[in-house]
Formats: structure tokens, C-alpha cells, sequence
């Protein structure tokens, strides 16, 4: 297996980052098999979806209605709301795994890899991208 770590700067709001020209830039000349990707964070996931026409921010507004930014979490340290961070994981997990044919990422038409990051403390992530030969 072939495994790269890279970081990503997420910022201070909650964020959907587009990974797939990386992802597809990593995955070319590889032949056929699997990419798996990985962020190993308690308060990151990744989602396959489509981004620029609203998606992204209608992701972002229904984790903000399930997971609201207040007071409700028992898990309190760090901003206000910051606990929905920590659950965010168990609705968008933090990993995904990709078929890649003939080193290109075998995604529909308005498909994208992307990190879902709600956790505004930290503004660093690690992604992991893992290929496994099929």
C-alpha cells in the first residue's frame, strides 16, 4: 500500500474544502484500485458531493440545524458549541474510499471529495490519502 499525509488550512469558520483535484493529481499514473482517505481528527469528516452550486453550503446549513453552535454540549472546552464538533464525525465520517481506474478517480459527473470541518479551534488538518493496487 502507498500512503501520503498531507495538511490543509481550514480556517476559522466551518468549511466544506474541495480535495479532489489533489486527490486526482495523487491517484494519476497509479493504474486501477482504491483510494482510501483519511483525516485522523475527532472533529473532521469527509463527504462525497456536489460543490459549487449550494450543495456545500446547504451541507453546511443542515449540520448547523442538527448541530447547533450553543450551550447544549456536555463536551464544553474550546468556543461555544464547539461539543456538535465531536458529534459531527458519526454523521460525516472521517474517511472514504474512492474507486480509481486507470489512475483517475472513477467519480460521477457532479461528484467531488470533500473535508467537512465545523471545528473552528483548529485550523490545521491532516488528510492521508492510501492506495491500494487492485
Amino acid at each position: 500500500m502507498d500512503s501520503d499525509t498531507f495538511t490543509v488550512r481550514t480556517g476559522s469558520a466551518d468549511v466544506v474544502l474541495d480535495l479532489t483535484d489533489r486527490a486526482q493529481a495523487w491517484c494519476r499514473g497509479r493504474g486501477d484500485g482504491l483510494l482510501h482517505v483519511f483525516v485522523p481528527h475527532a472533529t473532521a469528516g469527509l463527504a462525497v458531493l456536489e460543490t459549487g452550486a449550494g450543495s456545500d453550503d446547504d451541507l453546511l446549513a443542515a449540520l448547523g440545524d442538527l448541530l447547533p453552535a450553543d450551550d447544549r454540549w456536555r463536551h464544553r472546552h474550546g468556543t461555544p458549541g464547539h461539543g456538535r464538533s465531536h458529534v459531527m464525525p458519526a454523521l460525516v465520517p472521517p474517511y472514504a474510499t474512492l474507486p480509481v481506474l486507470d489512475g483517475r478517480l472513477a467519480l460521477g459527473t457532479w461528484q467531488s471529495l470533500c473535508l467537512v470541518d465545523l471545528n473552528v479551534d483548529n485550523h490545521e488538518r491532516e488528510v492521508r490519502f492510501s492506495f491500494l493496487t487492485g
